[in-house]
């Protein structure tokens, strides 16, 4: 049974503002007097106040956060997420509003944030729990986890500016997570370094919000904040446009993406013809839906979907097939999935409306933008009616491994459902079997 202690908001933003003057553009060529003007104004006047331009990074926010929450937030780039977790560490001040935070802050702001890089990584551990108002002895009994955790060990007694980017984020998340915050911060650091040890700040961060402590999670993988958070913020222009659970607030920014993007249609529907179709048959929409046939407005790596495929014929046709075609942008195709070959469905065009569904429990594809394609066929694959980019197709990414990373659109188009295993797992799980008889 909660407390009235453990009800109270561990961290509190009201009416949260971050305003910064611009200086306006100038002209890419100037005379000589121009620029001499211009130095001298910025050296004995600086700049005038009417010739700044007031840019709000944030504006209003308000926002709540209780004990051992694990708070997603997400939004475009530019859209304020970064200059939040600045204010809420007291890297910069905020130009209105208030912040009320209960316990020691660290946060992972960037790489190698709050290092000193003449000092070693053994120096800088104890400099960063002194930062946090720790004594030494309270970093000494932590230091051995950070270590290990960190895994540089061999390099811990060479000055940080030596380390590489992944080094930087091993020590950097290492600190941070072990000398016992209240509040964690962390924005997208965790992009740098190996699956292995993604997962293990995953986990990490999925311990601190266990005890008790409160992390919140900046992270444009979707997937990743899906899985771990329990509620999630949508951040845009700098205000806080929705506050729920994970899923809610994806599915909200990816509608808030494709209404800043211009379509007028629902998320859910790829296409959608315009006026009386002139050929019959015809494709006169596709839309995207669940598993329970309910609108699904984004799609993500081996997310369930079913495409539902409307299409409208003026006479009745028998035997036909439907053929469901996704591209690559480039044109290349990777799935052809069409009603004939697997022979359960049979189809027959009626005068009217009708539809057909096709089921994918786990869609293969990894991050990315690709095209879609249908075909309305006879037998023979005599072509009634066909486009093979008759719609775009965009799919998140989604932690489908586990592991804390995405599959790495890069290097395979393709996510495989697949498992891994070692001939030590398999003696051991002989041994065991054995051990059993």
């Amino acid at each position: 049974m909660q407390t009235a202690s453990d009800m109270r908001s561990i961290l509190r933003v009201e009416q949260l503002g971050k305003m910064y003057k611009i200086a306006p553009a100038r002209a890419r060529y100037e005379t000589l007097g121009d620029t001499v003007s211009t130095l001298l104004k910025r050296t004995l006047f600086r700049q005038s106040p009417s010739e700044l331009k007031q840019f709000w990074a944030l504006r209003n926010v308000d926002l709540d956060v209780r004990p051992g929450e694990l708070v997603g937030i997400i939004g475009r780039n530019g859209s304020g997420k970064t200059t939040l977790l600045k204010l809420i560490s007291r890297v910069t001040v905020p130009t209105e509003g208030r912040i009320e935070a209960h316990g020691r802050i660290a946060s992972l702001l960037g790489l190698g944030t709050g290092f000193h890089p003449e000092l070693t990584g053994r120096e800088n551990i104890f400099l960063n729990g002194a930062i946090l108002g720790m004594s030494r002895a309270e970093v000494r009994r932590q230091f051995d986890e950070i270590v290990a955790f960190s895994e540089i060990e061999t390099f811990l007694d060479t000055p940080v500016k030596f380390y590489s980017n992944g080094m930087y984020m091993r020590l950097a998340f290492a600190v941070a997570a072990h000398l016992q915050p209240e509040i964690l911060l962390v924005d997208e650091v965790l992009a740098v370094g190996d699956a292995a040890f993604q997962r293990k700040c995953l986990a990490k961060m999925n311990d601190i919000a266990e005890v008790g402590r409160t992390v919140l999670f900046v992270s444009h993988n979707l997937g990743v904040v899906s899985r771990l958070c329990k509620r999630c913020i949508v951040i845009k222009e700098g205000h806080i446009v929705f506050s729920g659970t994970p899923a809610d607030a994806i599915a909200f920014y990816e509608r808030d993406l494709l209404a800043t993007a211009g379509s007028s249609r629902e998320p859910h529907v790829l296409f959608e013809a315009e006026g009386e179709p002139k050929e019959s048959p015809s494709v006169i929409k596709i839309e995207m839906l669940d598993s329970q046939r309910r609108s699904k407005a984004t799609l993500a790596t081996w997310d369930e979907v079913v495409f539902r495929i409307w299409f409208q014929s003026n006479e009745a046709i028998r035997n036909t097939g439907v053929e469901l075609q996704i591209n690559t942008i480039e044109g290349q195709r990777l799935v052809c999935l069409s009603t004939r070959p697997d022979n359960t469905v049979q189809m027959d065009f009626a005068p009217g409306v009708d539809y057909v569904d096709c089921h994918i429990p786990r869609f293969p594809l990894s991050a990315g933008e690709f095209t879609i394609g249908v075909g309305l066929a006879i037998p023979g694959m005599k072509w009634l009616w066909l486009r093979e980019e008759l719609a775009q197709l965009r799919v998140l990414e989604n932690d489908v491994y586990g592991s804390g990373m995405s599959p790495v659109t890069g290097r395979a188009q393709i996510a495989f459902d697949h498992r891994w295993s070692t001939s030590t797992q398999r003696r051991n799980s002989a041994s065991g079997d054995a051990s059993n008889d």
